[in-house]
């Protein structure tokens, strides 16, 4: 049921922004070299690895930390900026959603390297297919200022709040329904239109 749900409404939502996605790949490619999509691998369901899809927000060739430190993050473009304050970046994952290796609803999928540091009780996450949103990414919406401010942001993110992401994320999976998913993207909904 909720991969029929998950493959109708990324479906509808795809035809739907369509002029949108177009007009913000257009922006994003003529803002700075390097192409409107940026591919990342992660890993989903069942440890198995795929590549995320986002709009690309940061100029390419850049070095600096594996992880974004929020706004004031010099690798961020200026349209970038925009598209990761309003969550817009995250579009392109309707695609990931639609051929299955994402839901809208589900665990963030993380990058190899984080996910090697998970438990066994932490491992659980990858039981069920990875989401654009869930209660984690709401309560973490800025964990970028959090980094910024740290004097070790990798570790911060290591140490403390891939940590804190996981064991809320084990709690959504424990008493996940279709009512409880719809009211995270109601509540994803309203940080973003919040903002």
């Amino acid at each position: 049921m909720k991969r029929l749900l998950d493959l109708i409404l990324s479906g509808i939502a795809l035809i739907v922004l369509s002029p949108l996605l177009l007009v913000l790949g257009a922006a994003v490619a003529c803002s700075s070299p390097g192409g409107a999509l940026y591919r990342q691998i992660r890993i989903g369901r069942s440890g198995t690895p795929f590549t995320l899809l986002k709009f690309r927000s940061m100029r390419v060739h850049t070095h600096g930390a594996a992880i974004t430190l929020g706004e004031g993050d010099p690798r961020i473009t200026k349209i970038g900026g925009v598209l990761r304050t309003y969550k817009l970046d995250e579009l392109p994952q309707l695609w990931n959603v639609f051929t299955g290796d994402m839901s809208i609803v589900g665990p963030r999928p993380e990058v190899p390297k984080y996910v090697a540091l998970y438990t066994d009780e932490m491992r659980k996450v990858l039981d069920v297919r990875p989401g654009l949103t869930d209660p984690a990414s709401i309560l973490g919406f800025d964990e970028g200022a959090r980094l910024q401010e740290a004097a070790d942001p990798e570790a911060l993110y290591r140490n403390e709040i891939l940590p804190e992401k996981v064991a809320l994320q084990l709690d959504y999976l424990r008493t996940a329904t279709l009512g409880s998913d719809i009211r995270v993207i109601a509540r994803t909904l309203f940080r973003i239109f919040k903002r």
